[in-house]
């Protein structure tokens, strides 16, 4: 198993790269509020236990889910606060969604030829990203808006082929020696463009000073979990969602 100091700070990084404007705190809980489509940016971390009682905290979260016309979700790492959260939140019938792995590379060794990247300003790469998830307009530009605001640099980048089509895209997010991968996607599946952008993506990290690395993907993702193990990830903890909707979205 990887350092758990490492665990504690890819997740803390990861509140940093994944912060949209809307946010807000409400009694030690994190809430998000984003219309975008990344259920990290629109939902609540419940960082600290405050002083309401849950029931009390839950109806005022949903006061404001309700009024940003978002679905009520929480998050549940385990840092999650009070500490019995996932179990009490099971206990009132919400529902679990969505859960994901969170890998770690301890010690990032750059690839000694990696491909070349052409930088994309966060208008297009979001409109990229989202053109092939097939997201919306309204979570397009929510997308643009969080990553051209986040509080730590936005750098996303597209792989093309020699006749300029797009074969992959992906972000990575610089913090101090820790760097994040976010968006991995391609356009053009299993002909190995993911792992080539990947590695590129590694190497300029390591150009500004990033050491280790850290990179969520969804638990049941076999093959880009099989992917980041051959890069040098190793899987470090599991986050999951509950919900009181029937389906979260």
């Amino acid at each position: 198993m990887p350092d758990p100091t490492l665990a504690l700070r890819a997740e803390q990084a990861g509140l940093d790269a994944s912060a949209p404007p809307q946010q807000a705190d409400i009694d030690g809980w994190l809430i998000r509020l984003s219309p975008g489509k990344a259920k990290r940016s629109r939902c609540i971390n419940a960082l600290r236990a405050g002083s309401l009682p849950l029931d009390e905290l839950l109806a005022r979260c949903r006061q404001a889910y309700d009024a940003a016309g978002l679905p009520l979700a929480v998050r549940v790492t385990p840092w999650s606060q009070p500490v019995d959260l996932d179990a009490r939140l099971a206990a009132k019938g919400w529902g679990a969604f969505d859960a994901a792995d969170v890998m770690v590379m301890e010690s990032l060794r750059p690839d000694p030829a990696p491909a070349t990247l052409r930088p994309l300003d966060a208008a297009a790469y979001a409109a990229t990203v989202g053109a092939l998830r097939g997201s919306s307009p309204t979570a397009i530009a929510a997308h643009a808006e969080r990553i051209a605001h986040a509080p730590v640099r936005y750098q996303g980048f597209a792989l093309e082929g020699p006749d300029g089509r797009l074969l992959a895209c992906g972000q990575m997010v610089v913090d101090g020696d820790l760097v994040g991968l976010y968006d991995i996607v391609s356009a053009v599946p299993r002909q190995g463009h993911g792992e080539r952008l990947c590695r590129a993506l590694l190497s300029a990290a390591h150009a500004q000073g990033a050491r280790q690395a850290y990179l969520q993907v969804g638990s049941d993702n076999a093959v880009a979990q099989r992917l980041y193990a051959r890069l040098g990830f190793v899987f470090a903890y599991r986050y999951h969602y509950r919900s009181p909707e029937r389906e979260l979205t």
